[in-house]
Formats: structure tokens, C-alpha cells, sequence
């Protein structure tokens, strides 16, 4: 923009105006052709470790080799851009490069315009082949029989708890954890209806209708709430019915030109979800942040305080204990454990060998770096790496 008057001084004339402005737009279009010289000649070696890679079995997604381009970056970053905007448009240029190295095909609980849909897209990029898939079995099953490279799956929320279907899918699917993100979630009030007052009937799926259900009984007490599979199913259920309203992303408003009624109607705003990423063999990469495992343990007292016990004596901090019912036997139960280490480094061999020695099976999960935070409510913004 022209430089403001001095006091004293005559503002510029229209005319001076437009020729500060073409000047300005003569030197961006140069720094967008330099820009787009540089990314032709990172594109060029993109295509190069694809093809050093074609023939391999080795990963085409390394999370913890982004999470640490993603971080040199920022601290180099002096500004003006802002780091959130640089961190979204390197997670587009990250998705493009794993693009060009090979397709990665992407599964998530469908159909598009669910919250696994958008965390899939803010955290991979839109480069990715995204496949829509009817149920979270479903999502394990692909990429455990390696029909898809990736899988993006919902494990917990910070106000509804786990997500106990995924737990139980670790035991039959043997997949490994990739990655995981930290996606913010915001709940919105979508119809046809141009006002609250023709709503009769409110779908969604079982957790958005929980964590809205204060702002449901204050604001439509007299509508009926029925349950669906999915926010996104939600939506197409209500396409031809002007008394009805989905509860879902905003965005999903836009792909099927509904009205926003409402925004941001969830009970508390801090209302997070943990999704986890996985793939069908391990990521071998080091420096990883933490591990999840799996593990069942001898029925007798104080199995549980010696798993405790041996990784607390290694200074290891368990943020995560779950039990979940054990298939096929009635009162046994396995446990999913979320670690602060990377429990597969040569230093923890021997914890190891004792962790299995006092359990009947342990299973590691994966070793993956410590996620981000992103926000998905609306511009997929990058909040913290």
C-alpha cells in the first residue's frame, strides 16, 4: 500500500496510488516467479528419492522428519508471515512432495465432510488420495491388508473420553501407530431453514450430541434428536427436510449449501480430539517422542502395580492407562498404554524383556513423535508443532 502522508504533507493523488501499486506488483511477481523456481527445484528432488525409493518397502510418510522440517522452519522464521500460515503452507508442499514421491491413498470414517475428513486433510495435506470408508473397521481393515498406505482414526476426546471401538480394533487389526494429531473441534447448527424456529428435528452423530447437549435443551428443548452414523450423514439426511438441522463442521455446511444457523454450539469451547494415524508396518525412524502399547497381564494380585512399577523405576511417564474387555474371555481385560518414550531404542532392551516376563503378551503399538495441535473448527489452522 502507498506510504502514509507525513503531517504536513498532501496525501498521494489517486494517479500516484496506482503507480506505488504497479510498481509493488511488479516486485511481487518476481519474487512468485523466484518462488516458483524454488519449489519446481524441490519438487525435482521429491521425484528423486521416489525414484531411489521405487522397488522398496520404504515409507513414503515420515512424521517425524516433517514434525522437525516444520519446527527448523519456524524458528527460523522472523516475519512478517505469520508461523501458522507458514506451518499450513509447508504442510501443503510436504503433501505434494510425498505426492510426487508416490501416491498415498488415505482412509478415514467417511463420508467426506466428517471431522476425521478434515483432520485427515489438515494434517496430511490435500495432495493425499483421501477414500471415505463406512466405519472405523473399516478404515483398520485397509490398511491392514495394505489396500490403503494410511488410516486416520478418532482415539479420544477431551470431553467424551476414548473412543472405545478404535481400542478394541488394535486387538484385531495389526496395524501401527504412524503419528497423531491433536485436532480442536467446533460444532455448528446446519439447515435449510433460514431460522431456529422451523427446527423440529436435530441429527448427529452420539458425540457431537453429547458435547452439545446443554446448548440443544436451552435452545431447541422441544426438537427430537436422533443419532446418526456420522456429522457428514447427518447432513445428507436433512438435504430435503427444511424442518430438520444436522450438527456438524461449518465447512460442511458449504459442500451441501446449508445455513448456519448456529456456530460454535458445543457445551465447553477446549473440546479436542486425539486422532492417530496408522499404517501397516512400523516408521523406523529415530527420535520419536512416544510409544503405545498393548498388553494383557497373569490373574493375580499386583500384575498390574509390577508393569507400573518397571516403568516407573526407568523415569517413564504413562499419560494413558486404559482396560478394555479381552475377546473371547469373559473378565479378562488388555491394556492400552500411551508412553513418554520411544520404547524401542537399544537403552530400554532389558525393560523389555522384563515388561514381558510379568505379562502374559505385550504388544508395541508404535513409536511416534509428539503430535500437533490443529485447529479444524474452521481454517485448519496450525496452532503449536
Amino acid at each position: 500500500m502507498a506510504p502514509a502522508a507525513a503531517p504536513g504533507e498532501q496525501a498521494a493523488s489517486p494517479e500516484d496510488l496506482e503507480r506505488f501499486l504497479a510498481g509493488v506488483r511488479r516486485d511481487i511477481d518476481t519474487i512468485d516467479d523466484a518462488i516458483l523456481g524454488l519449489l519446481n527445484r524441490r519438487a525435482a528432488a521429491s521425484l528423486e528419492v521416489g525414484r531411489r525409493k521405487a522397488g522398496t518397502s520404504q515409507a513414503v510418510f515420515k512424521p517425524f522428519r516433517e514434525k522437525e522440517v516444520l519446527k527448523r522452519l519456524a524458528a527460523a522464521n522472523t516475519g512478517p508471515l505469520p508461523t501458522e500460515h507458514l506451518r499450513v503452507i509447508y504442510r501443503e508442499i510436504l503433501s505434494s512432495s510425498r505426492r510426487l514421491q508416490r501416491p498415498e491413498k488415505v482412509v478415514y470414517l467417511g463420508p467426506e465432510g466428517t471431522f476425521s475428513h478434515f483432520a485427515a486433510m489438515a494434517t496430511l495435506g490435500r495432495a493425499g488420495e483421501f477414500e471415505p470408508k463406512p466405519s472405523i473397521d473399516d478404515v483398520f481393515a485397509a490398511v491392514a491388508s495394505r489396500e490403503a498406505d494410511l488410516g486416520l482414526v478418532p482415539l479420544e476426546n477431551s470431553l467424551q473420553g476414548t473412543v472405545g471401538q478404535s481400542l478394541d480394533l488394535f486387538m484385531r487389526f495389526d496395524v501401527f501407530v504412524q503419528a497423531e494429531v491433536y485436532c480442536k473441534i467446533s460444532h455448528a447448527l446446519l439447515s435449510k431453514a433460514t431460522d431456529l424456529a422451523h427446527v423440529k428435528t436435530v441429527y448427529s452423530h452420539p458425540q457431537p450430541l453429547a458435547q452439545c447437549a446443554g446448548w440443544l435443551r436451552a435452545h431447541l428443548p422441544k426438537a427430537r434428536i436422533i443419532p446418526t452414523e456420522s456429522t457428514a450423514a447427518a447432513a445428507l439426511r436433512i438435504l430435503k427436510t427444511p424442518s430438520a438441522a444436522a450438527i456438524g463442521h461449518c465447512r460442511l455446511g458449504e459442500m451441501h449449501n446449508l445455513n448456519i444457523l448456529a456456530a460454535h454450539i458445543e457445551d465447553l469451547p477446549d473440546n479436542w480430539t486425539r486422532f492417530l494415524i496408522i499404517g501397516p508396518a512400523d516408521t523406523k525412524q529415530e527420535n520419536r517422542d512416544k510409544t503405545s502399547i498393548l498388553f494383557n497381564l497373569p490373574d493375580k494380585p499386583g500384575s498390574l502395580h509390577a508393569v507400573l512399577e518397571k516403568l516407573a523405576g526407568r523415569g517413564i511417564n504413562m499419560t494413558k492407562l486404559e482396560s478394555r474387555p479381552f475377546r473371547g474371555e469373559k473378565w479378562k481385560y488388555v491394556f492400552f498404554a500411551d508412553l513418554q518414550c520411544d520404547l524401542s531404542r537399544a537403552e530400554y532392551a532389558k525393560l523389555l524383556d522384563e515388561l514381558r516376563a510379568c505379562t502374559h503378551s505385550l504388544r508395541i503399538l508404535g513409536c511416534y513423535p509428539t503430535g500437533p495441535h490443529i485447529d479444524v473448527s474452521g481454517g485448519m489452522e496450525v496452532i503449536e508443532e
